[in-house]
């Protein structure tokens, strides 16, 4: 019997702090909005965002909170 490793194919803006990928849509998030990333490895996370703030020229900021009994972060573009 043959097992077949599915490899996952990661898109640019996809967020994966914990190896679980995020899909967020980037385009409809206006100056003020924010995102939930739920998510153990924050710091990982707020790396992740960076870069992609960083080559849309955002800027950002983000707190690690616990939402809904979730530990995440918060990240808000605030230009």
């Amino acid at each position: 019997m043959r097992t077949q490793m599915m490899k996952r194919v990661w898109k640019t803006y996809d967020l994966h702090p914990d190896g679980v990928q995020i899909e967020v849509n980037w385009d409809s998030m206006v100056i003020g909005s924010s995102i939930f990333v739920p998510c153990i490895n924050t710091e990982e996370a707020v790396k992740q965002v960076q870069a992609i703030f960083a080559e849309r020229s955002w800027q950002y900021e983000s707190r690690v909170r616990i939402e809904d009994d979730r530990l995440g972060v918060r990240i808000w573009r605030t230009v």
